[in-house]
Parts: C-alpha cells; structure tokens; sequence
C-alpha cells in the first residue's frame, strides 16, 4: 500500500466512525495536527503510533505499515485554488517578508525549523465571529559559518 492509497483508506474509515482529527489524535496519542499531517501522507509515524491508529480506526495492518513509510513531502507549485489554503499563501505573501525581518532582527540570520516544529489550531469563540488561532512552534535554525 502507498501513501496515497493509505489515505484514502483513513479517510474512509474516519468517514465511517465520524470521529473527529482530535479525537484520533487522542486514540493515537500525539497532537491532532501531527496525526492529521501523517494520515494526509506528510508525516511518518513510529510503528507504535501506527498500531494505535490502525486500532482507532480498526484499520488493518498494511495502513499501519504505510504510515511508518517515509513520505515524499511534495506541493503542487502553482496558486491554490482552495479558499482556506489560498488565504494561506496569500498571508505569506502579504506578510513573509515581515516575519522574516522580524525573525532575523529578534535571532539573526537563519530559519525557522518545520522539523523540529509543532503547531496547534484553536477555535475561539468571538461574538463578532468565531476565529481561527494557529500557533507556530519552531526551532531557530541559524545558518552556520565555515
């Protein structure tokens, strides 16, 4: 089975058990944002972590086997179609320029890790309208002289 059919797979079965990403997460046992990236083919999980979503889901073990495999993280390089991603890249492309300013002004020059990373996404309740608040976690990463 390949990360694509893995997917598919999940997909399904979180159809079937309408269980949300967070409460899968919780069968699993990691953040619900990382569970969701791993089960989208973006992540490889450890065999324990597997086992216990293929147990959540009662998914049989080749999804298991799937989602232990390393993943080819690749992107269509064209302009998202999809309204929620392409407001996405449409904030880096009003604010990456900023963050990355203010990111070398505040540790000097180098990047924000998205391996060594964590991201959290909250709903909080506002009565002008309920807003999104995602919370980004990485390491600095500063570029190395030599």
């Amino acid at each position: 089975m390949n990360k694509e059919e893995m997917t598919i797979a999940i997909l399904q079965a979180k159809s079937q058990s309408e269980k949300s990403w967070e409460e899968i997460a919780v069968g699993v046992g990691m953040n619900s944002v990382w569970v969701t990236s791993a089960c989208l083919g973006m992540n490889s999980m450890k065999p324990e972590f597997a086992e216990a979503l293929c147990e959540t889901l009662d998914l049989p073990p080749e999804v298991g086997e799937a989602l232990q495999l390393c993943p080819h993280k690749h992107w269509d390089k064209t302009i998202p179609t999809d309204p929620l991603i392409y407001r996405f890249y449409e904030m880096i492309n009003v604010y990456g320029d900023t963050i990355k300013e203010i990111i070398h002004e505040k540790f000097g020059d180098g990047i924000m890790s998205a391996i060594d990373f964590s991201m959290d996404i909250d709903k909080e309740e506002n009565p002008a309208g309920d807003r999104v608040v995602i919370k980004m976690n990485g390491k600095f990463l500063p570029y190395k002289s030599w």
